[in-house]
């Protein structure tokens, strides 16, 4: 994949105007109705990925701009997009979206234009190049998670939005494609998915997915003196979604998905 063109370095190296202040950072949680057609979504996931990532590229988009305005005009790095369907949904509403992906079998045969195949560990940005930083369920699958972190924190503009999800070992979907049977062990799961399946599995603990924790993560980020935690909540949840984050143990089965909006610090 070729180098990102000039209008885009020239993008990625102008830092956006900050926002209008007294917009509302504490939005109430979404609709039963929103959970409900994601988890559905999920559940058609392998034989309907397009609707399924549409709509959460929608979703997470939704997230972005009730934590930080309106997209419009500003630079969003998408980070392991895998076939741009959040940097595409970015850019449907006016953003500057680049998207930044390791792996050229996830980015597909047709992916966004202007994709760039690059490690998240480390971007070919300036600092403090994005309005927002992005990255959606990419954390579990990397191996050195705070190093990967700093990367996105690097990249994002004094006063920037970070948006980071992941699916944490221990909720029911940890495992992934052999979850909930990772519960009993990942080599005993994968191979109960070989059998059921007849294929190899796409994971494998250690090599591509790793067992991410919600309470070590949420303290290594609040130990950081170059963020500030917006927010830290379930990213499906209903209902008390900021408060089942804060329960320790709790939060590890009944989280599934954590959702970390971060400021950068000026």
């Amino acid at each position: 994949m070729a180098a990102p063109g000039p209008e885009v370095r020239a993008a990625a190296g102008t830092p956006g105007a900050p926002r209008p202040a007294g917009r509302r950072t504490t939005p109430k949680d979404p609709s039963f109705r929103r959970s409900l057609a994601l988890f559905r979504a999920f559940m058609r996931e392998q034989e309907d990925p397009g609707t399924c990532y549409t709509l959460l590229a929608r979703d997470a988009a939704d997230q972005v701009e009730a934590y930080g305005g309106p997209v419009d005009g500003r630079i969003v790095v998408d980070v392991g997009g895998g076939r741009g369907y959040f940097t595409e949904e970015f850019r449907r509403r006016g953003a500057h979206g680049f998207l930044f992906e390791p792996d050229t079998d996830e980015l597909g045969p047709n992916p966004p234009e202007g994709a760039v195949v690059a490690d998240g560990y480390l971007l070919p940005l300036a600092d403090g190049s994005a309005d927002v930083c992005f990255s959606s369920n990419v954390l579990e699958h990397v191996r050195d998670p705070q190093t990967f972190l700093s990367e996105m924190v690097r990249v994002t503009r004094p006063g920037g939005l970070i948006y980071l999800s992941f699916t944490n070992w221990l909720s029911p979907w940890g495992g992934h494609e052999w979850a909930p049977w990772h519960y009993l062990g990942a080599a005993r799961a994968r191979a109960r998915h070989e059998r059921r399946t007849g294929r190899p599995a796409k994971h494998t603990l250690g090599e591509n997915l790793f067992a991410v924790h919600i309470g070590p993560t949420l303290r290594q980020v609040r130990a950081r003196t170059d963020v500030t935690v917006v927010c830290a909540r379930s990213r499906y949840w209903p209902f008390l979604a900021g408060a089942v984050t804060r329960v320790p143990g709790l939060r590890e089965f009944a989280t599934w998905n954590l959702l970390l909006i971060l400021r950068r610090c000026p």
